[in-house]
């Protein structure tokens, strides 16, 4: 075995070969700089020329960029027309013929698509200069005069900061988001510029905390919406989407483009078709994904609220497209005989089978410590390793036992039980089992009931054969071999079907409500409000309303809670944040921490990570991380810090990665009596 010496110097002289490679052929950040730092000059060139323009000239401009998009691609764009219409007045075309149209249409789209992008990278610079000459003219004029449009006299009915003088339309630079009253302040910087170009080029730019990725949006957002193909800006919370789409929205109506925001409006209604036929929509990633849920599910075109994708920018891009990406969004609904459950009469059954499992874990566990002490630690039949195994096989979220593997050297032993039992196909697992009323695997969230347990909670059954699936194709065999008439057949054949099937959902039923009472617990996973079951978020501690869990989890979980079962569900239409992001032609996104997951990004979305610099030097150091070898030392270092930190005046935020260790944490930290405050949603509620 190698020395803990041997790896520190090992990973010294890495770091310090990585240094030097990149003293000398730069960091890839600097070679993506290296590349824009032209753009960002060309912009710079731009800028000045805007400010001997009127403001009505300044708005002229965004008429003559899109003149100048529509030219790029006017060839192709003839063409859809002109395929289009043969399509909707020949009928005497077959279907054949128009599918091969309608393949063509689909080329010449991407071709214009192509153009697009060819016509934006060319208007680039004076399109940002325009962004950069309004914002400062809002910040330093207060308020700017133009010739007014039909959009001036619609905003200025509806909206602070616009108002009407005759055939003058005058903007202030004060108007309302998200309640309250803001002024515009805001001037891009170079780096700003940088970020801007990062997002439009389809990749994601990474940017301190701080450093205005807001305001770094409005940029790629203005030159993409050019072309009215349509851009999407996503949030992660539906206050965000609603702020963002009226603080940056006057920046862009000014110009002529329309802006909204479809969280404001409800699901399925033509407000909400109108908020995505918009120059610019805001939103949230779920509600964007919903409604491409629910398009799939219309019965006609004018159902359809959604266009096609053409560019998304995400905001904390790492929590959407990561964290939350393989999180399915579904679209469910009632299945027939959905109130014909079976969750409370096999309760009871589920309780006994439960509290002979724990006792047996207890003593298993209490053999375990004994054995483990006296240094039989193997792993064959009357050792401390079996025992151990057993216990976690049995029980793994049992308080005692993660208490246990906790102390040094326990993990390792249980670790190498279970490589013992594993090998060979795990040939000897049944003798682990054998002990046990079910098998709990943890890595996979499954549950198996043993013989034995199967005996226990069929004892009380009048039929011993009560959670036994038949052998259905063995039994219809028999039937086609026996002298019956047909009607006869068919009978049996029909009985034996039906209870296939009320077997099957019994013991479907059986091993959701073990999942329920054994790896699903109160406060942790889920909480009770209001007399309902409702998710707890692993990773924020919110409540997840509207969500349930699948396949009859939920109604378990009802039941173990003794609160209303609610009638089981089905599935009418699911996809992943994943698979409805890629959709886009193109995608970017923004965030403070995206580097470390550079990898996924592109391996998942084929997005590239640059890193922005900041507009000032950074005043705050960065430390490397620390490693602990146990959980037990890593809290104790962290409650050690917090006190070092409170002693000397200063408060203190904790932030962990669930509910379960906030608790934990807070517990330690009155040990030291210092006054500590939970803010998980859960907590407030209870």
């Amino acid at each position: 075995m190698q020395s803990l010496e041997f790896y520190l110097n090992t990973d010294r002289m890495l770091d310090f070969f990585t240094k030097s490679v990149s003293k000398f052929f730069g960091t890839k950040s600097d070679r993506d700089l290296k590349t824009i730092q032209p753009i960002v000059e060309q912009i710079l060139v731009e800028y000045p020329k805007l400010a001997s323009l009127t403001n009505d000239e300044l708005r002229g401009k965004t008429a003559a960029f899109k003149k100048r998009i529509a030219e790029f691609s006017k060839e192709e764009r003839d063409k859809v027309t002109e395929i289009r219409t043969k399509i909707d007045t020949d009928f005497s075309i077959d279907v054949e013929t128009k599918e091969q149209m309608y393949n063509e249409i689909d080329e010449l789209e991407k071709t214009i698509i192509k153009k697009n992008e060819e016509a934006l990278n060319e208007i680039l610079p004076e399109a940002f200069a325009v962004v950069k000459e309004t914002a400062r003219r809002l910040k330093e004029l207060k308020s700017l005069e133009v010739t007014a449009t039909d959009l001036d006299r619609k905003l200025a009915a509806k909206r602070k900061g616009v108002e009407i003088n005759g055939d003058k339309a005058i903007w202030h630079n004060v108007w309302s988001a998200a309640g309250n009253d803001v002024t515009w302040d805001m001037l891009h910087y170079d780096v700003q510029l940088i970020g801007g170009i990062v997002l439009h080029q389809g990749k994601i730019s990474e940017m301190a905390t701080g450093e205005g990725k807001t305001l770094v949006g409005t940029l790629p957002v203005y030159l993409n919406a050019l072309t009215g193909l349509g851009v999407h800006i996503v949030t992660v919370n539906n206050y965000l989407a609603k702020r963002d789409s009226e603080w940056n929205g006057p920046l862009f109506e000014f110009h002529g483009l329309t802006v909204d925001c479809i969280d404001l409006h409800q699901p399925n209604s033509e407000e909400r078709r109108q908020a995505y036929l918009a120059d610019i929509t805001y939103g949230t990633n779920n509600e964007f994904g919903f409604d491409y849920l629910r398009d799939n599910m219309a019965r006609s075109p004018e159902d359809l609220v959604q266009r096609k994708h053409n560019f998304a920018i995400v905001d904390e891009v790492d929590s959407v497209l990561i964290d939350d990406a393989r999180t399915p969004l579904i679209i469910s609904g009632p299945t027939p005989k959905g109130d014909n459950q079976e969750f409370a009469p096999l309760k009871p059954r589920i309780e006994k089978l439960v509290n002979a499992q724990k006792a047996f874990v207890n003593t298993a566990l209490t053999d375990a410590k004994r054995l483990i002490a006296e240094g039989k630690t193997g792993e064959k039949e009357g050792e401390g390793g079996l025992a151990l195994f057993r216990a976690h096989r049995g029980f793994p979220k049992n308080k005692a036992l993660i208490k246990f593997l906790s102390e040094q050297g326990m993990r390792a032993l249980l670790q190498k039980t279970e490589n013992y039992y594993l090998q060979d196909q795990s040939r000897e697992m049944h003798k682990v089992d054998a002990e046990l009323f079910f098998v709990i695997d943890a890595k996979h969230n499954s549950i198996e009931l043993t013989e034995k347990g199967l005996e226990l909670i069929s004892s009380s059954a009048e039929d011993a054969k009560f959670f036994v699936l038949p052998d259905i194709g063995t039994e219809i065999s028999l039937l086609e071999k026996a002298t019956l008439t047909v009607e006869e057949k068919a009978a049996k054949k029909e009985e034996l079907i039906r209870d296939y099937s009320i077997k099957s959902e019994r013991v479907h039923t059986i091993n959701q409500l073990l999942k329920a009472y054994t790896l699903f617990e109160k406060d942790v996973e889920y909480v009770i409000m209001d007399g309902k079951v409702k998710i707890v978020d692993e990773q924020t501690g919110r409540i997840m309303e509207g969500r349930r869990y699948s396949d009859g989890l939920h109604q378990a979980i009802e039941a173990k809670e003794n609160v209303k079962v609610e009638a089981a569900t089905q599935t009418y239409a699911t996809v992943t944040l994943q698979n409805y992001f890629r959709m886009y032609s193109k995608l970017a996104g923004m965030t403070g921490t995206a580097e470390t997951e550079a990898g996924e990004f592109w391996d998942i979305y084929k997005l590239d990570v640059v890193t922005i610099p900041t507009n000032r030097p950074i005043q705050r150091k960065d430390y490397e991380d620390l490693v602990y070898k146990t959980k037990r030392e890593k809290y104790n270092a962290a409650i050690e810090e917090v006190v070092k930190c409170v002693q000397a005046g200063r408060p203190v935020l904790v932030g962990t990665t669930s509910v379960e260790i906030s608790e934990l944490l807070s517990r330690m930290l009155k040990l030291t009596r210092y006054q500590t405050q939970c803010i998980e949603c859960k907590i407030a509620s209870t």
